[in-house]
């Protein structure tokens, strides 16, 4: 986890990399989308899922308890995480793809979030997902549309990567590696930042802060 980044805005955005890789291509997206958030006046959390998963006994959910406890992650740095999500106002994920779907890690991270679904704590936070593959086509549309479910099944607003200072998008940012290199995917990200801070802003009043 990295500090807060505190700004005049009481918007908390949470950029979750899924990535076994705190400096890759994902990453790489996720740092060019929080950045327009925090210029637009944001709070930043950035959670690293390989390295939450590793402060608990499993990295798996196995429904240990029914409703969820939190007790297999309590005292723990992704307990920790976990509190940080439940209260923030959007939330990017960010997943490279394994096999055409979401990386493992993300997936793993995500099962964790049962409690706080029980508890309401995600609905009406806004979503965006952003994916990156080694080919061009390579299923960054069916990662960011996994993605997309996890959210819907957390009552999460979704946004994709449209602004009417620019154009109207389509799922969300998707680019092919090295992301560094991906200009489209720079500005799609960037784009995205955008609109996340624009709609979380307008859906304020809906989530039970």
């Amino acid at each position: 986890m990295k500090g807060v980044r505190k700004k005049l805005s009481e918007l908390l955005v949470v950029a979750l990399n899924g990535s076994p890789h705190k400096t890759g291509n994902t990453a790489f997206l996720l740092n060019e989308a929080i950045s327009v958030c925090m210029e637009m006046g944001a709070e930043v959390e950035q959670l690293h899922c390989q390295s939450l998963l590793k402060t608990v006994n499993s990295p798996f959910c196995v429904a240990c308890s029914s409703p969820c406890s939190g007790k297999c992650y309590a005292d723990t740095k992704l307990g920790e995480a976990l509190n940080i999500l439940a209260k923030a106002d959007a939330i990017i994920v960010g997943s490279p793809v394994y096999f055409g779907t979401v990386a493992g890690q993300i997936k793993a991270f995500w099962d964790r979030t049962r409690l706080l679904r029980t508890n309401k704590s995600l609905i009406n936070v806004v979503g965006a997902a952003i994916s990156s593959g080694a080919s061009r086509f390579g299923g960054q549309e069916n990662t960011i549309n996994a993605i997309h479910d996890m959210f819907l099944v957390q009552g999460m607003l979704i946004v994709g990567d449209g602004h009417n200072a620019d154009n109207a998008g389509h799922f969300g940012c998707a680019s092919q590696r090295p992301s560094a290199e991906d200009v489209y995917a720079i500005n799609r990200a960037k784009i995205l930042g955008k609109r996340i801070i624009e709609v979380a802003n307008a859906t304020k009043r809906l989530r039970n802060r």
